[in-house]
């Protein structure tokens, strides 16, 4: 989205506070790894590692930007694309990487912003993640249709479980965010209706992931960074429905974009351009 946010969201951080005692990791402060200097790059509202190229990193634009998914080197330089034919980029708002049920790794973009929750339907596109690092390519991407139980949402968070491969969503402007699944095997239907599971203890959702072997998930805000632990044999429902962990966050002026390194031991988060300040990569590592 275009407009900077400012939420108070004190009373979410006091409600995990409690959990700090629950789980422990070992994540420490991000740590500024590059600064983009493309200005082509200035409204990055999605992000996701590569799961088969080492060290590449797939971003995009929001609203009304190109509808393609730009590549970036662990510096930050951009190193190529992929265009998506016949896509439109109305509000393109995150990014993930997750198996199809064919086992291969795809590409999964979410046309899921909607600031005024006018829009009866979603889509999330789909492509196969790149073999090889061809600099720019284009490709056709699978697509599906959604539509929200109870009407129209806006969303900017967007995750696949890499072990069952459903799909997950997660709105932001309810004063407790929602999570949504489609079921892995209903990707590629003309038009699904999104399952409502649960509402979580924190709003103003921007962006989330799911780790390479599916045992954490990371879900952030402007102002914050929330962190389960998934247990083994655990569903992402039952994993998301204990209070969360706060992680150390580095303050980004308008920040809408994470993602684990495939290691799950790392992960990275970047800002939109705002106020003049250029968008700067941030790694968070295990200690």
């Amino acid at each position: 989205m275009k407009t900077p946010i400012v939420v108070l969201l004190l009373f979410f951080s006091v409600s995990c506070v409690s959990a700090q005692e629950e789980i422990v990791t070992s994540f420490g402060e991000g740590i500024a790894v590059a600064t983009l200097k493309d200005d082509g790059l200035d409204e990055i509202s999605g992000l996701a590692c590569s799961r088969i190229l080492r060290g590449l990193i797939y971003v995009h634009n929001d609203s009304g930007g190109e509808a393609a998914v730009y590549i970036l080197d662990s510096l930050g330089n951009n190193v190529g694309k992929i265009e998506l034919l016949g896509a439109e980029n109305r509000d393109w708002e995150d990014i993930a990487i997750g198996p199809g049920t064919d086992g291969k790794s795809y590409i999964y973009v979410g046309e899921i912003g909607d600031n005024n929750a006018v829009h009866d339907e979603i889509v999330i596109y789909r492509i196969p993640e790149p073999s090889t690092r061809n600099p720019t390519s284009q490709i056709t991407p699978e697509k599906t249709i959604l539509k929200y139980p109870g009407g129209a949402r806006d969303a900017e968070s967007l995750m696949v479980d890499p072990i069952s491969g459903d799909i997950f969503i997660l709105s932001k402007r309810d004063s407790l965010n929602t999570l949504y699944r489609l079921a892995a095997g209903k990707f590629g239907s003309s038009e699904e209706k999104l399952e409502e599971l649960i509402k979580l203890p924190l709003t103003s959702a921007t962006a989330a992931d799911i780790s390479a072997d599916g045992s954490q998930i990371l879900v952030k805000n402007y102002l914050a960074i929330y962190y389960w632990k998934r247990n083994p044999g655990e569903s992402i429902v039952q994993a998301m429905s204990r209070r969360p962990i706060e992680l150390p966050y580095s303050p980004e002026p308008q920040g809408e974009a994470i993602g684990f390194l495939p290691s799950g031991k790392a992960f990275y988060t970047l800002s939109e351009k705002r106020f003049d300040l250029e968008p700067v990569l941030y790694k968070y590592t295990t200690k």
